[in-house]
């Protein structure tokens, strides 16, 4: 039988991935993540029974992660451009730290679309809704971890859960379907097929870029079928001129996607799909190397290109 301290490093992947749906940060889940085991760790060397690791350890990372979300909020009105959650490559286990279902609809609350979403609910909202909609805990089990009535709990995900269904981004149901149009749509991208990109683009398609005023990026969302075809269009006629770049198709939070590199293996941008009925309805961006640095050695290209 494992130990109480073995335990809870066991419970490390949950704990990252409630931190990093509460705060779409890589960097701050870890964070919370290591924290919350240092906590755990000292009380058991205090001599303290914990007798629910799972539940210790998830009210620790919540009320962590709240705490986060109300301090980031501020910092966020100063943020330079479009803010997007901070990508995760999820396909194969790319990245152990969260334990990602196969399941299609399952993956959705990981989606970059999805964290999006949740940035619209106060702290307590989001945390009330990720924990009964995500992970499955009782409202009993809830109103520990934030401190509320079971029922309390309730009325909170039933208005949170208003808020999401009206926003919650649909995906196409086959993972087939989507690497397929997401193999043809990178293809069309990289040949500037400007044809084959507009017929695979919804007429209200969306491209949003991240550049956090560190490297450059579309201050605000392009909108239109045809523009965001003209723009990737540009994007990749730029990226061609540049010896060494080569772009790789990757899943992206559970999402296709693609992952472009220097030849030195230096990453200078992540994209995510958003795809349904065989058409792309919106493209994520994160070109900020501050949110990529978590990927591995990140590239300057961006730093030094103007678009």
């Amino acid at each position: 039988m494992p130990t109480e301290s073995a335990m809870l490093t066991d419970l490390r992947p949950l704990v990252f991935s409630i931190a990093y749906r509460m705060t779409g940060s890589v960097a701050e889940a870890e964070d919370i993540a290591q924290e919350t085991l240092l906590r755990a760790h000292r009380e058991l060397a205090d001599g303290t029974q914990i007798e629910s690791p799972k539940a210790y350890m998830t009210a620790i990372a919540t009320r962590l992660a709240i705490d986060h979300l109300r301090s980031a909020r501020v910092r966020r009105e100063a943020y330079v451009g479009p803010w997007l959650p901070e990508p995760l490559l999820t396909a194969g286990g790319a990245d152990p730290r969260v334990d990602l279902p196969r399941d299609a609809e399952l993956a959705d609350d990981l989606s970059l679309a999805f964290l999006l979403v949740l940035e619209r609910l106060t702290p307590v909202e989001r945390a009330v809704f990720l924990l009964r909609e995500a992970f499955d805990y009782t409202f009993a089990e809830i109103a520990e971890v934030v401190d509320k009535t079971p029922d309390n709990c309730r009325q909170i995900a039933a208005r949170a859960r208003r808020h999401v269904i009206t926003e919650k981004p649909r995906f196409e149901p086959s993972r087939a379907a989507r690497e397929s149009l997401a193999r043809r749509f990178l293809t069309a991208a990289q040949e500037g097929d400007m044809e084959g990109l507009v017929a695979m683009l919804a007429d209200d398609a969306v491209f949003t870029g991240d550049g956090g005023g560190v490297a450059n990026a579309f201050r605000v969302p392009i909108v239109g079928g045809d523009r965001v075809a003209r723009a990737l269009a540009g994007i990749f006629r730029a990226a061609g001129k540049i010896a060494g770049v080569t772009v790789e198709l990757a899943e992206v939070n559970g999402q296709p996607g693609w992952i472009a590199r220097e030849a030195d293996g230096a990453i200078v941008v992540v994209m995510a799909l958003d795809i349904l009925d065989d058409q792309v309805l919106g493209v994520r961006s994160v070109v900020n190397p501050d949110k990529l640095t978590h990927l591995g050695r990140t590239s300057d290209l961006a730093r030094r290109r103007e678009r």
